[in-house]
């Protein structure tokens, strides 16, 4: 029976719906994300980029919001009420800005559905993890997805995924040793698998190898639907082995999140590891700089992470280390 596995962590929560073992899908909420999809926050009108289209609001904590379409008669400098529609989305070099809409006339500010309340509402049993019980997301493959997400480099048997990040859309490319029409359907499949395990939305491509026929093409396009859940659009397979998909987007994907600050990423994964490192003594993270540099930035998480193990906790910079190569020791230092 599927249920989901869900943690209140250091620096965010995570969550992964898990079937016989598997992870289906998983989900990480930062504790500094911004506002969610569904926030209705107060803002102020700053820029009207297209009347009656699109305008700029900013939020009360400084943040900027895409407003489509902006309400009728509120001009630039007004206040008012936007509804989060879809929460930031970052990307090398600038963040795509969240987009909203005017809130409806009898709404008030609200933060947006956090992650434990948007598992509990699909109806789908939820079990609340403890650090000091058995790492049962880690059984179900954590660990092995959080390094898919950051590399795209996903294995399946026979073949493998090259998943890439680009501003226009997520794409993924299908390469192995099988037979052509054997290796378009398991890749087509593996790539499905990945989309919905890392919460990926919006335009997403799967390159395929060429398959000529028109039987093995639809063959290709229902191994998608048979695994990918409603509601998406896709195209056909066409002549040169090209599906594209559409799904709603939200929030950042997976390995949107955690390549958009790694170093962050890599920290909170060591303070859910020195959570669930038992022992006496002091806690000791040794990591490269950066990640060391993202935890002292974060005082809230050093303190937490003592206050849940009642430990010390000590961090010693490495510059021989990669940013996913920190380790936690518990004892005597």
């Amino acid at each position: 029976m599927a249920e989901w596995l869900y943690e209140d962590g250091i620096g965010e929560a995570r969550a992964a719906l898990v079937d016989h073992g598997r992870i289906l899908e998983a989900l990480i909420e930062p504790d500094d994300e911004g506002p969610r999809a569904g926030a209705i926050s107060p803002a102020r009108l700053t820029q009207i980029i297209q009347p009656g289209r699109r305008a700029i609001a900013t939020l009360d904590d400084g943040g900027e919001v895409l407003v489509e379409p902006p309400p009728g008669g509120v001009s630039e400098g007004r206040r008012l009420l936007v509804e989060i529609i879809r929460a930031a989305i970052p990307e090398p070099g600038r963040a795509k800005r969240a987009t909203a809409r005017a809130a409806s006339a009898d709404a008030v500010a609200a933060p947006g559905p956090d992650l434990l309340t948007r598992i509990t509402a699909t109806g789908v049993p939820v079990v609340r993890l403890a650090s000091h019980g058995p790492d049962r997301l880690e059984a179900a493959g954590w660990s092995e997805l959080i390094d898919e997400a950051m590399t795209g480099e996903i294995l399946f048997a026979g073949g493998g995924l090259r998943l890439s990040l680009t501003p226009a859309m997520t794409l993924f490319d299908v390469d192995g040793a099988l037979p052509v029409t054997e290796l378009a359907i398991a890749g087509a499949r593996a790539a499905a698998e990945a989309i919905r395990r890392m919460g990926i939305g919006g335009s997403i491509g799967i390159d395929l190898p060429t398959i000529t026929g028109k039987a093995e093409r639809q063959a290709v396009a229902a191994a998608v639907d048979a695994v990918l859940p409603q509601p998406f659009e896709r195209t056909a397979v066409n002549g040169f082995g090209f599906l594209q998909i559409v799904r709603r987007r939200s929030r950042a994907s997976l390995p949107e999140m955690l390549r958009s600050d790694p170093a962050a990423a890599a920290a909170r994964g060591l303070l859910r590891r020195a959570e669930r490192t038992g022992g006496a003594g002091t806690m000791q993270i040794t990591a490269a700089p950066a990640v060391i540099a993202a935890i002292e930035r974060r005082a809230d998480w050093r303190a937490e992470c003592e206050r849940r193990r009642g430990l010390p906790l000590a961090l010693r910079a490495d510059a021989a280390l990669a940013i996913s190569g920190g380790h936690v020791h518990v004892g005597s230092i």
